[in-house]
This record gives C-alpha cells, structure tokens and sequence, in this order.
C-alpha cells in the first residue's frame, strides 16, 4: 500500500532539465515563484525597489538551493536501498543548507541596501513551501 506521504518526491524522469524533476517539485516550484511575485511587489509598494530586489533575493536564495537538492537526489534515483536512499538523502540536504548558507552570506556581505524583513520574510515562505514537497502525491 502506497504511503499518504510522497517519498519519491525527488525521482527524476531521465530527462534532462527542470524534467528531470518529479511533478511535485514543479507543483512546489510554481508555488514558490507565486509567492516571491506577491512578496516582492508588496515588498516594492512597502519598501520601493530595495524592498523588492530583497523579497526577490531572499525567494531566490530558498529556490536556487531547493533545486540543487533536487538535482542531486534526481541524478541518484538509481538508490536501491534504504542506504542509498538515505544517503542520497543527506547528500541533498546537505547541498541545500550548504547553498542557503553561502547565497544568505553572500547577498548579506553585498548588497548594501537590502531590506532585512523582506528578504528574510520571502526566503522563510519559499524554504517552508519547498518543505510541502514531502506531502504532495505523484499522479
């Protein structure tokens, strides 16, 4: 019996590019885009162009290192144990808080005039919707 939970959320279809991801993390994907688009441009009615440019960073930060995760767990969807599995797992998890770490110190040390609340406001709602990925069912 399959799980309500989608383990294979990750599996990749043997294509190359944004195919090469299972149809939730699309679903997520979209998600993520709608909400950066809403928080940048109340972000920009709030807060002018800085606050947008940050709501928009901050979602860029979360996505860009929820797709590296994806991507990585796609290319070893060959795992045919639960070992595998778990280290392709961890692996994944690992790149992604490695890259939020670098892009967050990384827009942190440059850009001057971020807006703080709109970039971490935009980068926690994207990464939480990254997480509903592990509840969405493949059809």
């Amino acid at each position: 019996m399959r799980s309500q939970y989608n383990p294979a959320a990750f599996a990749g279809t043997g294509s190359a590019g944004i195919r090469l991801l299972s149809k939730s993390i699309r679903a997520v994907l979209v998600w993520q885009l709608a909400a950066t688009a809403v928080l940048a441009l109340a972000a920009g009615i709030v807060a002018g162009r800085e606050g947008a440019l940050s709501a928009a960073l901050g979602a860029a930060v979360s996505v860009v290192s929820g797709l590296a995760a994806a991507i990585v767990v796609a290319s070893r969807s060959d795992a045919q144990s639960a070992a595998g599995v778990l280290i392709g797992a961890l692996m994944a998890e690992g790149t992604r808080v490695g890259l939020i770490v670098l892009l967050l110190g990384l827009v942190l040390a440059t850009y001057r005039d971020v807006v703080l609340p709109a970039f971490v406001g935009t980068f926690v709602l994207t990464a939480l919707l990254f997480a509903m990925v592990f509840f969405l069912r493949e059809k």
